[in-house]
């Protein structure tokens, strides 16, 4: 039995098997529908990193005057100690203890919330939404918790927060190895001496802690942009179902043109007995004039172009509106007037002599 070979079948490639690839930049709408729901890329990292920068800042600033404002209240807590501590002095203390945390620690608050608040909206504007804070069934999924937990984002987190620590952890043991032979020293130091040498092993310490942690956050800040922009890509199909929910189908935006058109031809065309004169091209042109008395110039009624203007020299026979020939005046008019507008002033001239022949003629048949 003879075998015959089967020829291949030709391979192809079907683009619509891409078709629902999200590969298109999301759109303004998208992102501002996205930005309602709270979905915007912003970095914790970055308010985490200029909140410890000003108030680690701010502390050294302020270091003298809560150093002391508590050592002038410690001072009369125990020059006072032995005073019966009855109702009367216990409350003292407790005013005393407020008044120095209004003192001490509610400046650099208010320095960490102004800087926080400016970080944010930096980063995202001005804001407020409270989807994220809405309850979820959905939430509520163990299948869907296990998939969060080791999603794409979630490992990203995790190497984020290893490394952090890892560097952090190896500034902090560079710093700490070059002031750790200070440390024994302490023993002989009085309490001022201690505390202001103390003070400037961690105010060194933390600062450069923060530099590390401000270089990560701003490396964050633009994972999270990009990180968002990816999850906020879209396909082809959902632009051209945005634009038509925006702009509106284009098929009846279409149709809406063309009856709109439709509508002004028909507006102008009735306008064309009105008119007081027709210059013709003779076949390609028509443009419809009228002139009172008052009127600064001509105005043009009605101008087409090949069919158009056989229409408006229709009318204007049918109504006895003069038509005349002037190749050059009727493609000028065409090309500088718009309908219902008067004519330019270079073409006074020339309209005021087709108007003067008009009104001879008309003056020869009364």
């Amino acid at each position: 039995m003879p075998y015959r070979l089967c020829s291949p079948s030709p391979f192809v490639f079907d683009l619509q098997l891409f078709a629902g690839d999200k590969t298109e930049e999301p759109t303004a709408k998208k992102r501002a529908d996205a930005a309602k729901k709270g979905q915007v890329g912003r970095s914790q990292e970055l308010n985490t990193a200029f909140v410890l920068l000003v108030g680690f800042f701010a502390l050294k600033i302020l270091w003298n005057d809560i150093y002391g404002h508590i050592a002038q209240y410690t001072t009369y807590i125990l020059t006072n100690v032995n005073q019966s501590f009855d109702e009367e002095y216990i409350t003292q203390l407790f005013i005393g203890l407020i008044i120095i945390l209004v003192q001490t620690a509610f400046p650099i608050m208010i320095a960490i919330m102004i800087i926080g608040l400016l970080v944010s909206f930096f980063q995202v504007g001005l804001i407020f939404s409270t989807e994220k804070l809405e309850p979820k069934l959905e939430n509520l999924n163990p299948i869907n918790g296990v998939g969060r937990i080791f999603s794409k984002r979630s490992l990203v987190e995790m190497v984020k927060s290893i490394l952090k620590i890892l560097v952090i952890g190896g500034f902090l043991y560079i710093v700490l190895k070059d002031e750790i032979l200070t440390i024994p020293h302490f023993i002989y130091y009085d309490l001022e001496t201690s505390l202001e040498v103390a003070s400037g092993i961690i105010f060194t310490m933390a600062f450069k802690i923060v530099g590390v942690i401000l270089v990560i956050a701003i490396l964050d800040y633009g994972y999270q942009k990009w990180q968002t922009t990816q999850d906020l890509k879209m396909t082809k199909q959902e632009v051209k179902d945005e634009m038509k929910q925006t702009e509106g189908d284009p098929q009846i935006k279409g149709k809406i043109r063309q009856k709109q058109r439709q509508m002004a031809m028909a507006r102008m065309m009735q306008e064309v007995p009105k008119a007081d004169v027709i210059v013709t091209n003779p076949t390609h042109f028509a443009v419809a004039l009228k002139y009172e008395k008052g009127m600064a110039a001509p105005l043009v009624l009605a101008k087409g172009q090949d069919l158009v203007a056989q229409k408006i020299k229709k009318l204007g026979r049918e109504a006895g509106v003069p038509l005349v020939e002037n190749r050059p005046l009727a493609r000028a008019l065409y090309a500088s007037t718009e309908i219902g507008q008067a004519i330019p002033q270079e073409l006074y001239q020339s309209v005021a002599e087709v108007l003067a022949y008009v009104y001879r003629l008309k003056r020869r048949r009364a």
